[in-house]
């Protein structure tokens, strides 16, 4: 009998492209299937139409997914493949994260700097994230931050045309475009990455047992409990593309530590707490939410609310 063929979708974007046949190649080693039993189908995502914006003037991370959501609810992709830090918080009912691969390395590199003090004083820095510049104010609160966004590419053609002085990109996606030893990396434990950060999330239809049972398959444990957790802490916190949020997550078996720092937007004020828990313990991460929202001044917590939903 001859396999079926999957429909994999994914945006048109080089590093989601790269991702796609990552995800693509992991499958088929782990089910058998032939790279042709597996059609990649791109699609144009709204955060990828509109560049001269910071993302969340535009509408937030659901730019990224809503297109490839309508198709996946439509059938038109059996499944999806997203940069995970991308994956709004909240997601449709009809969708549900059925795998998440080995995570890359989290950390951010700087471009244009050997580092965040070597910086030159008034430093103009490129980044649209609210978590890198209010890291960076805090910092260096005499640099200037403006926005910039665009793929790998574009950020160092800006940077390269002297438009900033420095910009940041995550190293895993330079990784997976074979851009080793681009930038500056910067120490996890002294810049902490985004939620989500370096992993990549497959969804496909809630409904859909079949499909879900074959993605298991390729999903990284470890990885999804961080993942899980860190999007549990955004969930209880009610961040979104405004808030600066900045996570990291150390896992040891079954043991983990989530340590998060919430910012405000300039960068001024600066609230940590951490938490070790068993990835059995769903609700460890809504606590140290608390126990950040309850110590934080008010020029952090403006940027917070606690939705009342359902994470998926």
């Amino acid at each position: 009998m001859t396999p079926p063929k999957f429909r994999l979708g994914t945006r048109m974007s080089p590093l989601a492209m790269a991702q796609a046949h990552e995800a693509r190649d992991r499958l088929c080693a782990a089910t058998g299937l032939s790279t042709g039993h597996i059609e990649i189908v791109a699609v144009r995502a709204s955060g990828d139409k509109v560049q001269d914006r910071p993302l969340a003037e535009i509408g937030g991370k659901a730019l990224w997914t809503k297109e490839l959501d309508a198709a996946l609810i439509a059938g038109e992709i059996d499944f999806a493949v997203h940069s995970a830090k991308d994956v709004e918080t909240f997601r449709p009912a009809e969708i549900a994260i059925a795998a998440v691969l080995e995570r890359e390395d989290v950390r951010d590199v700087l471009l244009g700097a050997a580092s965040i003090a070597a910086l030159p004083s008034g430093a103009i820095v490129g980044t649209s994230a609210p978590r890198r510049a209010a890291q960076l104010l805090h910092a260096r609160p005499d640099c200037r931050v403006v926005p910039i966004r665009g793929n790998v590419a574009t950020r160092l053609a800006k940077l390269a045309a002297g438009e900033v002085d420095a910009t940041f990109l995550a190293i895993a996606g330079l990784n997976r475009l074979g851009e080793t030893g681009t930038g500056r990396p910067l120490d996890a434990d002294e810049w902490l990455p985004a939620p989500g950060q370096a992993a990549i999330a497959i969804e496909c239809r809630a409904n859909d047992t079949a499909m879900q049972n074959m993605l298991a398959r390729i999903d990284h444990a470890p990885s999804r409990s961080a993942v899980l957790a860190e999007r549990a802490l955004l969930a209880a916190l009610g961040g979104s593309c405004h808030s600066p949020v900045a996570v990291l997550t150390r896992c040891s078996g079954d043991a983990m530590v989530l340590r998060a720092v919430l910012f405000s937007p300039d960068g001024a004020e600066r609230i940590e707490r951490s938490v070790q828990f068993y990835s059995s313990d769903t609700g460890a991460p809504a606590q140290l939410a608390a126990a950040l929202l309850e110590a934080a001044p008010a020029a952090i917590s403006d940027h917070f609310a606690r939705p009342q939903a359902d994470l998926r």
